[in-house]
């Protein structure tokens, strides 16, 4: 059997585009002989829709278009994950306005569609729908009702999407028992670091308990603040990778089965983490018809890391880095910004905002002092920055790093500012890390600086707030490892560091909700997969 994988980069309700992308994938994979070509979850609505499956006509226009690719798809199997509706089975509230709004009444599934010689020859519908992290898949969806397997170029297969595959005694081990020799996973699998050797431990336990090959589909692309990584492969009945498609690009991948393992290099986190907010710049900036983007370039490591992205992202000739020092700026800061921006070769504007801080400072009715004052100088950048914008008719990136966030150490329309926060999930200790794979971009002076805001005479961020050596490793245990208070002090970190990053970390959760979006690269990310309340009192 001669398999296509297309890996593809769907755009969340560009359904005719999506549809076009498929039918292009198609016929390479008809030129290159296929048997069968396989897309990812969701492929023709984009993953993921959200409310947008609630809007008037948005599922018929998936149902259209899977009937168009149908209608022009010849002797080779296309398998492409879509939506379907129909009328609800089960008793819904039509009383309360709010419920008819978002679909009383209809039963949309999240679906698998078989496609060949003209017609739909199957449709599977996804039986377990995440809720956990960024999903929301029980909101919108109903469930499947069983499984089945279906015969492709004269093998006995089954077909199953994304949460189907990773759940114990689930779908795959059904269509296993019912003969299927070859699993066909449609997934949209967001991306965190680690997240790849994750799933092929995964599909290596399903591949060899149930003795089947394993075709796994993954989605590609950023989508707000998620990445989807692609590196779709295909594991043989004994858990050994046979194919991988590249990570991060979007493409056809052709494999003949059976055949012989291949060997996979190892990743390196930084580097996954630099291709994963790439990968998101890009699209976030491209798929919402911006062409650029701009950034206070502070002579910092953050903003230099930012830029450095950016330009990767988007080419230096649509970034724009705008250094806007203060009263209280070392002359190194603008050495280093302009180091940065030549060595990148973006475009480079700087603009002080020492008299404006000092006009500012007299229109308050008292003596501007202390963290009035020194709140001035990011809310006067972040005006700038967003007048700047305008201009351009380009996005401004945002450039807190995830230890500030979950300290509050930031200013509310002041350094908050933008349209994306590319590095919100990455804490401070991993911006250097990602800085160390831009080594020939960065002047190591920046590196090796301590990192300050420069918002007053020799300040320093450790001035303001624990070590980051020390910081860091509370943080993650208390966001990804979901610690409690006692659960920290167990794990021997200090009472007084444990209490003050408590403190700080509830008391800004307001600050959070009002960030631009950042991009995820963690298993817990400040954005749609964390649900905090604003006001509450809870301080374990």
């Amino acid at each position: 059997m001669r398999v296509g994988i297309g890996q593809m980069n769907a755009h969340v309700g560009a359904i005719e585009h999506n549809a076009e992308t498929v039918l292009a994938m198609v016929g390479e994979a008809q030129a290159a002989g296929c048997d069968v070509v396989v897309f990812p979850e969701l492929a023709i609505p984009g993953y993921t829709p959200l409310d947008l499956l609630w809007r008037p006509g948005f599922v018929s226009a998936c149902e259209d278009a899977v009937a168009s690719i149908a209608e022009r798809v010849g002797r080779v199997t296309v398998i492409v994950g879509s939506v379907a509706a129909e009328a609800s089975k089960a008793a819904a509230n039509r009383s309360d306005p709010s419920s008819t709004c978002d679909g009383a009444g209809t039963d949309i599934t999240n679906v698998a569609h078989l496609l060949s010689d003209g017609r739909e020859i199957g449709r599977v519908a996804k039986i377990h729908l995440p809720t956990f992290d960024v999903y929301s898949e029980k909101r919108y969806f109903t469930p499947g009702e069983g499984v089945e397997t279906h015969v492709v170029a004269g093998m006995r297969v089954g077909v199953n999407l994304c949460e189907d595959l990773w759940i114990d005694d689930g779908p795959t081990d059904l269509q296993a028992s019912l003969g299927a020799r070859v699993i066909f996973n449609l997934s949209a699998s967001p991306f965190y670091v680690g997240k790849p050797e994750i799933r092929r431990r995964l599909v290596r336990r399903r591949a060899q308990e149930n003795g089947v090959t394993v075709v796994y589909a993954n989605l590609v692309g950023g989508q707000d603040d998620i990445v989807f990584d692609g590196g779709s492969f295909v594991m043989n009945e004994n858990g050994d990778v046979v194919s991988a498609a590249p990570r991060f690009h979007e493409g056809l991948h052709v494999v003949d089965l059976p055949c012989d393992p291949i060997r996979l290099q190892p990743e390196d986190p930084a580097q996954e983490a630099r291709a994963a907010l790439v990968l998101g710049i890009r699209d976030y900036v491209h798929k919402n018809g911006f062409k650029g983007c701009l950034l206070g370039l502070s002579g910092g490591i953050d903003s230099a890391v930012i830029a450095c992205l950016a330009a990767e992202a988007l080419g230096p000739e649509n970034v724009l880095a705008v250094y806007m020092p203060s009263q209280f700026s070392a002359a190194k800061s603008g050495e280093d910004a302009l180091a940065v921006a030549r060595a990148l070769g973006v475009r480079y504007l700087e603009i002080s905002i020492a008299d404006l801080h000092a006009r500012f400072r007299r229109l308050l009715p008292q003596a501007a002092a202390g963290l009035v004052d020194e709140n001035l100088q990011p809310r006067i950048r972040g005006l700038l920055l967003m007048a700047l914008s305008n201009q351009e008719g380009s996005l401004v990136l945002c450039p807190g790093n995830k230890s500030e966030i979950a300290m509050g150490y930031n200013t509310l329309y002041g350094d908050t500012v933008g349209a994306l926060a590319p590095i919100a999930d990455l804490y401070k200790d991993d911006v250097y890390r990602v800085a160390a794979t831009y080594r020939d971009l960065i002047p190591r002076r920046i590196i090796e600086r301590a990192p300050t805001a420069e918002l007053r005479a020799n300040q320093r961020d450790e001035d303001d707030l624990p070590p980051y050596a020390e910081l860091d490793p509370a943080l993650r245990a208390l966001i990804e490892g979901n610690a409690s208070r006692d659960g920290l002090l167990a794990a021997g970190f200090p009472t007084p560091l444990v209490d003050e990053v408590l403190r700080r970390y509830y008391l800004h959760e307001h600050k959070r909700r009002q960030l631009p979006h950042g991009i995820k690269v963690t298993t817990k990310a400040f954005g749609s997969g964390r649900r905090v309340p604003i006001t509450n009192a809870y301080r374990q």
